[in-house]
């Protein structure tokens, strides 16, 4: 079972992705932000990260570079309201950038992508 950690600042969205992902069979870890994405990330070895930018402590993109810097082959997916960020060549690490939407198909696809791929020492799906 693939491990999925989602960080987002509001609760309830966390909640929301935690029950879809359950759903399609996901183990899911939560963090409230970047800070406890970067525990966490080190401390449960999630298969991907889902990760939004406009958060307190540590935004998501400080976040998603201290993430690959512990570990470059984790695929992160940043999922914000903002479109803009895609402009900023920092959020380029990241394997998906995802505008969040009421409807999580988009994310649930580049999760299951990301997963495709596997990552350096491990055997394929």
């Amino acid at each position: 079972m693939a491990r999925i950690l989602v960080v987002d600042d509001d609760e309830k969205l966390r909640l929301l992705y935690q029950e879809r992902l359950e759903e399609e069979g996901y183990e899911v870890i939560l963090a409230a932000d970047g800070g406890e994405a970067l525990r966490r990330a080190q401390e449960d070895k999630p298969d991907v990260v889902v990760l939004d930018i406009a958060m307190p402590v540590m935004d998501g993109i400080d976040a998603l570079i201290r993430i690959l810097e512990h570990d470059n082959k984790l695929p992160v997916i940043l999922n914000t309201a903002y479109g803009s960020y895609k402009e900023n060549f920092m959020t380029w690490a990241a394997r998906a950038y995802v505008v969040k939407s009421g409807d999580l198909s988009e994310l649930l696809e580049r999760i299951r992508e990301a997963l495709e791929v596997p990552r350096p020492g491990e055997a394929p799906g």
